[in-house]
This record gives structure tokens, C-alpha cells and sequence, in this order.
């Protein structure tokens, strides 16, 4: 007997994008659904922010932070690369936001249930699965669905030819005086000190001319200490955009592997893997929150159409060979990140380069778009990697 058409562990951006399109299902293909959360506590992901790009409107619009159709970079020499990006917008999220948001639309379904306790074991049984868990008191919890859908990290990274961290800290802040251009994002500032191998940057979101998150970014094998975070991110406030006094509202933390492992989508027949522990993010720039959608999308669309859900691979097969050659050039130092990512803004336009970097674009383009970074290293790292092992990564 089961408990529910359909089981989603983890209410991150996966999860909750799930139940999100489920819950909004025509009435007559409704699946019964349970989305298991964990208690509060440190399995529940911090509050963090999601950005992504689309055309025009999107599902999410009235619980945006803010939106922009402007990007800037600044190189490591301090040009200024500025571009506008319709139709597409870049927008921002707050994880909150999007979980009130969907909060209010899970409650108006009775076909969906918000099942608070921690799993710990997902098992494919005869005509499904059986999830057992626990609940904040202790209890053991177990259920059954026709379909499981699993977002919870894992523990260790598939083995890789080549992994990078994307890790990053970043600063919420208020500033005295109006400093901040709410019209543009500072997409990629390379007047930060580059590490030996990857690169580094500040990333600026504005959110009104005197509020921002101001973020330090790095590309690189290891984290840092909170104390180089801070002091790379004193540098840069004050040395680099001269804030002036600002006070810090909140912080954000976050570590994002880069890699071209090979991301399991089924762990057994009825039991998928959604979102990063599916391989939503994409390899090259550590973006998760549109590929998400895309695969949650197709899912509630085959599970409407009574097909077997197998989320769709989040990336294309020649998007994944793109960004092993590029992690390959950046890991072997064959290529300055700073260098190729300034050199790719200034020649190619960047509503073009948005839509290369999530996979939208034609064989044409993204031979245009590869012929603007240095070929020749770019090349012996395409040699490079048939000779490579694929080796495991402990999760950061």
C-alpha cells in the first residue's frame, strides 16, 4: 500500500520546485504528494540568494529581490565592460522568499503534505519505494510512493577528472551615501588579487542606490577561512568601489562544486535524483536555480502525462565537453580565468554569452564563442583529458 503517488526529499530549490509544479497540476492529473523537510536544525540549508536569467516574465516575479538588464565587468585592468542584455533579465531570489512563496501554495492543496523529519534511508521496493525517517523527537517515520525524487547533497562528489570549488562570502550591505547603480550588476569584477590557478572576483548586486550584496568570489581547489574572506571582502569594499561607511546586514556563505563528473539521475527504478545531486549545476560557472526548473518542469510534465519521470539531464552533452575543457585549462593554469572571462565579455555580446552559458545557443554560436578564448591551451586541454583518471573529491 502506498502512502503517495510521489515523495520529494529536500525542500531546497529543488524540492520546492516540485511540489511547486505539482501543486499547480490540472486537477484531473493530480499526484498525491509528500515533501519531506528536515526539522530545524543544521540539515535545513541556510538562507542564501538564487540568480538566473530569463526572457521577459517568469513564475517567480512577484517575489523577486530585483531584476536588471544590464551587466557590467570590469577587467583586471580596470576597463569597464557594460552591455545590455533584453530580452533577457537577470534576477535575484531570496531563498526565503521563494519558500513563503511556495509555502502559500502548498497550503491551498490538499494533495499535497509536508511531512517535517529528517531521512535517512530512500529504498526501491516492489512497485516503488519506502523512504524511512525520523522525526524532531525522535520518532521513526516510514512511507511509501510509486516515485521518489531526492535532493539531499551528497555526501562525497562523483569521482572527476577535474574538480574546482566555486566559494564565495558576501555582505548584505546599507551605505551611508547612495554609491550604487540599481539599474546595472557587476556581474564579474576582476580588480581582486588572482590566485595562482582559477580566479577570483567581486560580484555586486544592487538592490536601491545605497543597498547591496557585495560578494567575493573564487574558483579555486579549497576554501578559505572566514577571517581571508572578510579581509578580502574589507579590501574590496573599501579599496576597490570606495563604499565609504556601510553597515552589514546579513552575510551569505556558500561552497559550489565546478566539476565534469558524471551525475547519477536514478539510484533505483522508482527513486530519481533531483537538482545539484542530480547535476543541475552547471560546470562552468556553478549556476543551479534555471537548469532546476528545467528538470522539474519536464518531470511534472511526464508524471501529467503518465510517462516514467526520469528527470531530464540538466545540460546538453556538448555543454558538458565545453566546461571539462575549460575547468581542465583553468585547474592546469594553462589559461587566466580573469583573462578569458574579460576577453569573452568584451567580444561577444552578453545576452549571447548568457544564453551560451545556459545552454541556449546553436553549434554555430558556441563555435563563435569558443574561438574568442586561447585556442592553443584550450586545445591541449582537450588532449589532456582522455589521459586523465577520474578520481573521487570529498564533498567540501
Amino acid at each position: 500500500m502506498r502512502d503517495a503517488d510521489v515523495a520529494i526529499v529536500g525542500a531546497g530549490a529543488a524540492g520546492l520546485s516540485l511540489a511547486y509544479r505539482l501543486a499547480r497540476a490540472a486537477p484531473a492529473r493530480r499526484p498525491s504528494v509528500l515533501l519531506f523537510e528536515p526539522p530545524p536544525g543544521p540539515l535545513r540549508p541556510p538562507s542564501r540568494t538564487w540568480c538566473f536569467w530569463e526572457p521577459g516574465p517568469g513564475p517567480y516575479d512577484a517575489v523577486l529581490t530585483a531584476a536588471w538588464q544590464h551587466l557590467r565587468v570590469h577587467t583586471p585592468e580596470g576597463r569597464r565592460i557594460e552591455d545590455g542584455i533584453a530580452p533577457l533579465r537577470y534576477k535575484m531570489i531570496r531563498s526565503d522568499d521563494f519558500e513563503a512563496f511556495v509555502g502559500r501554495e502548498l497550503a491551498r492543496r490538499d494533495h499535497v503534505r509536508r511531512v517535517e523529519a529528517t531521512v535517512e534511508t530512500v529504498d526501491g521496493v516492489a512497485g516503488g519505494a519506502e523512504i524511512r525517517a525520523r522525526t524532531a523527537d525522535g520518532r521513526p517515520l516510514t512511507a511509501r510512493a510509486r516515485w521518489v525524487f531526492d535532493s539531499r547533497p551528497l555526501g562525497s562528489l562523483p569521482a572527476a577528472r577535474t574538480t574546482l570549488l566555486q566559494h564565495f562570502h558576501g555582505w548584505f550591505v546599507r551605505t551611508s551615501r547612495p554609491v550604487f547603480d540599481p539599474r546595472r550588476v557587476d556581474l564579474m569584477d576582476f580588480r581582486v588579487p588572482q590566485p595562482a590557478h582559477g580566479l577570483a572576483f567581486g560580484y555586486v548586486l544592487p538592490t536601491s542606490a545605497r543597498e547591496a550584496l557585495v560578494e567575493y568570489t573564487e574558483f579555486s581547489g579549497a576554501p578559505l577561512s572566514r577571517t581571508a574572506y572578510e579581509a578580502a571582502l574589507d579590501r574590496y569594499t573599501h579599496g576597490v568601489l570606495g563604499l565609504g561607511p556601510f553597515e552589514v546586514t546579513a552575510t551569505e556563505t556558500g561552497v559550489i562544486p565546478m566539476t565534469d563528473a558524471r551525475f547519477a539521475r536514478r539510484t533505483a527504478p522508482s527513486v530519481f535524483r533531483i537538482g545539484a545531486a542530480g547535476g543541475a549545476t552547471r560546470p562552468s560557472t556553478g549556476y543551479t536555480f534555471a537548469a532546476v526548473q528545467r528538470q522539474t518542469r519536464a518531470v511534472a510534465a511526464a508524471l501529467a502525462a503518465g510517462r516514467r519521470p526520469l528527470p531530464p539531464a540538466p545540460h546538453s552533452a556538448r555543454s558538458r565537453a565545453m566546461d571539462a575543457v575549460l575547468l581542465r585549462a583553468l585547474d592546469s593554469g594553462r589559461v587566466g580565468g580573469a583573462e578569458v572571462f574579460s576577453a569573452l565579455f568584451s567580444q561577444v555580446p552578453a545576452e549571447r554569452l548568457l544564453r551560451f552559458l545556459d545552454g541556449r545557443t546553436r553549434l554555430t554560436e558556441d563555435l563563435s564563442v569558443g574561438a574568442r578564448t586561447p585556442v592553443l591551451p584550450m586545445l591541449r586541454s582537450v588532449m589532456d583529458l582522455p589521459r586523465l583518471p577520474r578520481r573521487p573529491f570529498p564533498r567540501p
